[in-house]
């Protein structure tokens, strides 16, 4: 008879700027002890930043959730043991006795599954100034409220702070991407 596995995803807090080491830690971890298929995947958030310093253009991959890494899960047994006691992990988000799992819709932003794209105008001529409220309306990080920080009327571009999981993470945003709250 086969054993049926609820997998879920959660979110681990990790020490930051550690990440990547803190997944490599679970990959390796739960493959030695055979646990592969009770963690099929290991996230940490990211997205590439272009940026050209004294000349050079470099790309660089920069965390969407810093201090977080995402791991899909069936916690059964001592899989919860393990993964929290991974070097480098504080605990689970949510909880640490029974952890909270991450809503499904919080996922596919993430991921980008299930986003329908919309056909933004070319120009758009909007008044944005520093400090002011907006909300995101489109990507990864919709519905989520955020603070202007800089402005790129040129690029049509906006620096924007957004508050995820009690930390300020900074964003740029199409102006098609906001609107005023």
């Amino acid at each position: 008879m086969k054993e049926t596995k609820e997998f879920h995803w959660y979110a681990l807090k990790a020490i930051s700027g550690k990440e990547s080491k803190v997944k490599e830690y679970i990959e390796l971890d739960m493959h030695n002890h055979g646990y592969d298929e009770y963690v099929p995947q290991v996230l940490i958030p990211v997205r590439r930043e272009e940026k050209i310093v004294r000349g050079k253009r470099t790309v660089k991959d920069v965390s969407l959730l810093p201090g977080y890494v995402l791991v899909e899960a069936c916690l059964v047994g001592e899989i919860p043991h393990m993964l929290r006691n991974t070097p480098g992990v504080l605990g689970f988000l949510g909880g640490t006795d029974n952890p909270t799992p991450m809503r499904q819709s919080e996922i596919n932003r993430m991921l980008g599954v299930d986003v329908e794209e919309e056909i933004v105008p070319t120009t758009l001529s909007l008044d944005f100034n520093v400090g002011e409220a907006v909300q995101v309306t489109d990507g990864p990080f919709s519905g989520f409220n955020a603070t202007i920080e800089e402005v790129y009327p040129d690029k049509q571009k906006l620096k924007v702070a957004v508050k995820i999981f009690g930390r300020v993470t900074p964003l740029e945003l199409s102006y098609g991407q906001v609107e005023r709250e």
